[in-house]
């Protein structure tokens, strides 16, 4: 199956061996955890010792594989699980030229919706999305920005959770932005991604605690609309669905409600490219002598390498952002404060005033068709205000539109994700009741 996905860039060959190393230690009766004997794909842009960690170009495709394990890659090792390889991405996590197309990358070529091979599996973590939908492996790790979790997790009819930005150490993880940035649970089910995001935040919350039982009536849901929904009649319905299940379930549903637009998109780029720049050095920096340490080494190299890495599209956002001059640039520190005025005083002010637990939106559109010449075709979305805050999401299958999966997304506060993995929980519950289990992928050429 994978050659039609192209989900999976780099296949572990030590991965049987560590499997059988767990079975026995199980055998012996000496368990890790829930997760002991468990295969995690890892996303190619977070530090792996044993394996390339490319970002997926060519430039680190060169390079030894990085010195230690990110922190999160030795928690998922010390719980027992069997890193099967690495998961392809977009290109720089999806952050280098205007016009990308989600899921492809220069190393690990161009990843498929396995619902439909003709459409996108989203970005940037287009290959954990599409492997986990695939049926490659249960579990997957992402990373977000803003929507790298959640759009594939939509558009490939699995669960993403992006935690609250430091939940997770961010250290040996290819950054964008320290402000934005971070891994997260890509997983089949609500509870996977509980037990998860328990291993990947250390083990000192039990998150799977919060998956119980479909009673909301405690409950109290936003439901901003505005230019969250109305992109797509569809998704539109699916959501309008899911908001019945949830009132089924008890909630109470505050509806009609409206978030502030999340700043302009010159501020929110103005973070991206300013942080990318200072985040991206101090990465390159310990990865092996030799090798590329600047923002300007990257685009040196791409332009001598053009008829392969600019074939389908440019480093525009390289160049913007190897021309900002730091964290203390004026135009940033104004920028960083819109955006957290518009992400975290949106969000928040919206809770207080309506005394709610959570929001609900729904995720994004329907996969597009895949289109390298012209690039994604992305016609809504439910991160930017949470991507501006570092809040939590999570997003999971509410749905099919013409046989391709759709989702709703919960968001909150910072440090709610045990509310939203309670939500949920409870959603994914009763909507299996209501409509059966969620349609696995046939693999379909066209739709």
């Amino acid at each position: 199956m994978d050659p039609l996905v192209n989900a999976i860039c780099t296949p572990n060959p030590a991965a049987l061996t560590h499997a059988a190393q767990l079975d026995t230690e199980r055998d012996e009766g000496r368990v890790r955890g829930p997760l002991h004997g468990v295969p995690v794909l890892v996303k190619d842009n977070i530090d792996t010792a044993d394996l390339p960690t490319t970002a997926g170009s060519l430039i680190l495709a060169d390079q030894p594989p990085p010195p230690e394990d990110a922190p999160l890659v030795r928690r998922l090792r010390e719980a027992g699980c069997v890193v099967l390889g690495k998961s392809n991405l977009s290109e720089w996590a999806n952050f280098r030229g205007s016009a990308s197309s989600s899921g492809w990358s220069a190393y690990g070529g161009l990843t498929r919706n396995p619902y439909a091979l003709n459409r996108s599996a989203g970005g940037s973590s287009s290959g954990s999305g599409a492997a986990v939908a695939a049926g490659l492996a249960d579990y997957a790790i992402g990373t977000e920005t803003n929507g790298s979790i959640v759009c594939p997790a939509a558009l490939n009819g699995i669960v993403g959770l992006k935690p609250t930005v430091g939940l997770i150490p961010q250290r040996g993880i290819v950054p964008i932005s320290h402000s934005q940035d971070t891994a997260g649970p890509m997983t089949r089910t609500v509870t996977q991604a509980a037990a998860l995001l328990t291993v990947l935040t250390g083990g000192g919350t039990d998150y799977t605690e919060h998956c119980r039982g479909t009673d909301l009536s405690n409950v109290r849901i936003g439901v901003p609309r505005g230019p969250l929904w109305g992109y797509s009649p569809g998704l539109d319905q699916a959501t309008e669905h899911a908001l019945g299940i949830l009132s089924q379930c008890g909630a109470t549903l505050v509806d009609h409600l409206s978030l502030p637009t999340p700043g302009g998109e010159e501020d929110q780029l103005q973070v991206l490219a300013h942080e990318l720049k200072v985040d991206l050095a101090a990465y390159l920096a310990t990865r092996a002598p030799g090798g590329p340490r600047t923002l300007d080494d990257l685009i040196a190299f791409n332009k001598e390498h053009a008829d392969v890495e600019l074939e389908w599209f440019g480093q525009e956002l390289f160049e913007r952002a190897a021309a900002t001059e730091g964290l203390d640039a004026p135009i940033y520190v104004a920028s960083r404060l819109t955006a957290l005025r518009a992400g975290r005083d949106g969000i928040d002010n919206l809770l207080r005033d309506n005394q709610l637990d959570a929001l609900v939106t729904p995720s994004y559109s329907p996969a597009w068709t895949i289109d390298l010449v012209n690039g994604d075709h992305v016609l809504g979305s439910s991160s930017s205000h949470a991507a501006l805050a570092g809040y939590p999401l999570l997003s999971l299958p509410s749905g099919l539109v013409a046989g391709l999966p759709v989702g709703i997304t919960f968001s909150g506060t910072g440090r709610s994700d045990a509310t939203l993995i309670r939500l949920a929980h409870a959603f994914e519950t009763a909507r299996i009741t209501a409509d059966g289990p969620f349609p696995t992928p046939e693999f379909t050429q066209w739709v």
